[in-house]
């Protein structure tokens, strides 16, 4: 090895050092917990190695009931935020005058804490004694009964819990999209207007595929994000998640670890290896599109 490569080895050492002291050492940790059956956390014993406590997981009613919800939630934010925000930094990026106005008040949700966003949606959502919830009272100009969406029907806090997500999340990616819209070369633009093309062929022709790449991003930070989500079901529907029916993955490892049937550290790394090997897949998934679908300069 030649003094140049050293060196170059030498700049990395200290986050490769980094990476494998908090990222590979503890997945493989966990994964070797997520074998170890019976483990005992007081005395630190087990009685065998297996792989009951992924069956007892995959059984689990909770665990299944927080896979589903996780996995509407996922489906349901990453492509409407992600069109919603395509839809607004188009708009944003039309404008010339007050653009950076606009833009600092669309990314004010993104530096508010989660739950005092939580907090708003549930004064907005929830039926108290006393009022039935701006929401609520909105949807009564139209004939509609006023619905319990926090603590009613399971349909409704979903519905809750996907604006909420696709509100959070909105800030960041319409930051990220309008940097990417104003970054594409405007010579294809103005080549395409004097071979008078139309709007909507120059945007599917120049203006997808130059910002693929920040799409691509987008939607596979979204879909990794959207599958780690627990902040922002406790900010609604409080910490105890299963009596809700509102739990996501993260919450049911948390539950497993910390929670009111806490102390099964085996089951809450059996439950984040399978978290793992999701989030894996659909990424892999995700990067095979690519190939064909998003474009390079």
């Amino acid at each position: 090895m030649d003094k140049r490569n050293l060196k170059g080895w030498l700049y990395l050492l200290p986050a490769m050092l980094f990476l494998g002291a908090f990222m590979v050492y503890p997945l493989i940790d966990v994964f070797i917990y997520s074998l170890e059956e019976g483990y005992n956390s007081a005395s630190q014993t087990f009685f065998g190695v297996g792989s009951y406590n992924y069956l007892y997981v995959l059984h689990d009613p909770y665990f299944l009931q927080a896979l589903k919800n996780t996995f509407i939630l996922v489906f349901i934010t990453v492509p409407v935020s992600t069109g919603f925000a395509l839809l607004i930094s188009i708009g944003l990026a039309s404008i010339e005058k007050l653009r950076n106005l606009f833009q600092t008040v669309f990314f004010l949700p993104y530096v508010t804490n989660t739950l005092a966003v939580g907090l708003v949606f549930m004064i907005l959502f929830q039926q108290t004694p006393h009022s039935d919830g701006l929401v609520n009272m909105l949807l009564g100009l139209f004939g509609v009964s006023p619905i319990d969406f926090i603590s009613g029907p399971y349909w409704a806090k979903m519905l809750v819990l996907c604006i909420y997500t696709v509100w959070v999340v909105l800030p960041f990616k319409i930051l990220i999209l309008t940097s990417a819209l104003a970054s594409v070369n405007q010579n294809y633009y103005n080549a395409a207007r004097i071979d008078g093309t139309s709007r909507r062929r120059i945007f599917a022709r120049i203006t997808m595929p130059m910002i693929s790449p920040t799409l691509f991003y987008l939607v596979i930070t979204g879909f990794i994000g959207a599958f780690k989500a627990y902040s922002d079901a406790v900010a609604l529907f409080g910490t105890n998640l299963n009596a809700a029916e509102m739990n996501t993955i993260v919450g049911y490892v948390y539950d497993m670890l910390y929670g009111n049937s806490g102390g099964y550290p085996s089951y809450a790394s059996a439950a984040a290896i399978i978290l793992f090997a999701i989030v894996l897949t659909i990424t892999c998934i995700n990067l095979l599109v690519s190939r064909k679908y998003v474009f390079y300069e």
